[in-house]
């Protein structure tokens, strides 16, 4: 009998062991803890250096959300600290993309549930659904399936349709712009200030002013970090700073950080 290998992520002790405990005791299932996002990449690491990789991962959906419900920043995957859940699934997505997450809830959140599926996660589920409901999911996800509330169906399509407009939209923006001020966006999502821009792309400071404040007004926003946001949106990477820049030649000078002064560029 092949055995699925589970890895169960809450920071809430008690849920944890307990949920670990009612799944091991499943004649098919091996199952771990983790209590934090950290925590859980080190174990995938570690599964995968031993050979015995996890399949599935239950994540909880508030995963470090501090004593106000408020979602912890995401850190650096070698990084201590908390990681939210939404963020874990998406870098056990870029790490292992062949295990499988599954978001567990306390409530229904369609805006939530479709940035997990948009993160790569395969299913949510209530934290208080039964045990078999639970292995059902987990052994469906294992088939390629998503599995999602029936009551959260309708708010999660339209969740991830308004995401699709949007990205629409964003995308139309960013080709607006002409081939040199895509490279100084993508130095902007890079976070280089307008020095490092001027060294890079070998233009003068007042030259990359110009271009910043032309590519602001072209996106139709009135902030760095606003048009940052939107390049995101539309798939715009930051320029890599090893890389040459798109004229062909040598870059330099690749320091430098974006600095706002009342949402002006300086």
């Amino acid at each position: 009998m092949a055995r699925i290998r589970v890895l169960v992520v809450d920071d809430h002790r008690v849920f944890a062991e307990s949920l670990a405990a009612a799944l091991a005791a499943e004649p098919d299932v091996d199952v771990a803890a983790a209590g934090s996002g950290p925590a859980a990449l080190r174990c995938l690491e570690r599964g995968a250096a031993e050979g015995r990789r996890f399949d599935v991962l239950l994540v909880d959906a508030e995963l470090g959300a501090g004593p106000t419900g408020a979602v912890a920043r995401a850190v650096p995957d070698d990084a201590e600290g908390a990681v939210d859940g939404i963020s874990l699934v998406a870098g056990v997505r870029r790490v292992q993309p062949a295990v499988r997450t599954v978001v567990l809830a306390e409530k229904d959140d369609p805006h939530r549930a479709a940035l997990a599926l948009q993160a790569g996660a395969s299913g949510w589920v209530a934290k208080d659904c039964s045990l078999q409901r639970l292995l059902a999911v987990v052994r469906g996800v294992l088939r390629d399936e998503t599995h999602l509330p029936p009551a959260l169906l309708t708010g999660v399509l339209r969740e991830l349709t308004a995401a699709r407009k949007h990205r629409t939209d964003s995308e139309r923006l960013v080709e607006s712009l002409t081939p040199r001020e895509r490279e100084v966006l993508r130095c902007m999502v890079a976070g280089l200030g307008r020095k490092a821009v001027a060294e890079r792309l070998f233009l003068s400071p007042h030259t990359v002013r110009t271009h910043m404040q032309n590519v602001l007004g072209k996106l139709g926003v009135h902030s760095t970090l606003a048009a940052v946001a939107l390049a995101r949106r539309a798939g715009v990477g930051p320029a890599q700073l090893g890389e040459a820049p798109l004229s062909g030649l040598s870059g330099a000078g690749l320091s430098g950080d974006v600095v706002e002064r009342g949402g002006q560029l300086a």
